[in-house]
């Protein structure tokens, strides 16, 4: 049985599930606060940094660009969310790796930060008041990520060419993060609202638009496939 520890509204632990999703493994999911540090987590992953993938019997995967090579080569099949092609791959982790590191850093990790994690930590660990300068970086910077997806999508038929791939979950689980807090200006980019509508009524979406937060509800439109 595989574990993967997480939080719900981290977009890199999103960006796991959805690829656990979409190649149809079961996890067990259990939420880890890893702001506190458990020596049990840090045996896990030295760096105390989520998503960890555990199974019985097999070394933790820390991280998620190494749980999604890990899956891709030990669990895909026949459904690859990889090309076959080595030139195509790099397309695909070069635009998985914009939205892991990229976009985190600019967007999704701040607004999940400061509207989230801050809100459970000790002033010790980080906490206090979210931090208005960063929101107001994040809500400045996610414009010209959301104007290059409209721009990608344009010209191919998903973010890294003719087929789903990791490029397109990486993404969708950073937004998705973004979206349930309404911090995404849709209207500013027609088509990257069509892709993400086609991404999030895959099937493997539904149990990310399921879930709320304990005294955070979602944005109003967050589970509508049309919106």
């Amino acid at each position: 049985m595989l574990t993967l520890l997480h939080q719900p509204l981290c977009p890199l632990s999103r960006y796991v599930r959805l690829i656990l999703n979409e190649y149809g493994l079961e996890a067990r999911l259990t939420e880890e606060r890893f702001w506190e540090r458990r020596e049990e987590f840090l045996l896990l992953n030295p760096a105390g940094e989520i998503p960890v993938l555990v199974q019985d019997g097999a070394p933790p995967v820390p991280g998620a660009t190494i749980i999604a090579e890990y899956l891709q080569e030990t669990r895909a099949g026949q459904s690859a969310l990889m090309p076959a092609e080595a030139v195509q791959r790099v397309e695909v982790r070069r635009l998985a790796s914009w939205f892991n590191d990229k976009f985190h850093a600019e967007v999704s990790g701040p607004l999940v930060t400061e509207r989230i994690y801050k809100r459970h930590m000790t002033r010790e660990q980080g906490g206090g008041p979210p931090d208005t300068d960063a929101l107001r970086a994040a809500r400045s910077n996610i414009r010209y990520h959301l104007a290059y997806i409209g721009w990608l999508v344009e010209a191919r038929d998903w973010l890294a060419g003719d087929a789903l791939s990791y490029a397109d979950l990486a993404a969708a689980g950073h937004l998705s993060a973004a979206d349930y807090l309404g911090e995404v200006p849709w209207a500013e980019s027609e088509a990257a609202k069509n892709w993400y509508a086609r991404v999030k009524s895959r099937p493997s979406f539904r149990p990310l638009l399921a879930e709320t937060l304990a005294g955070l509800p979602p944005a109003k439109h967050y589970a509508d496939l049309d919106f």
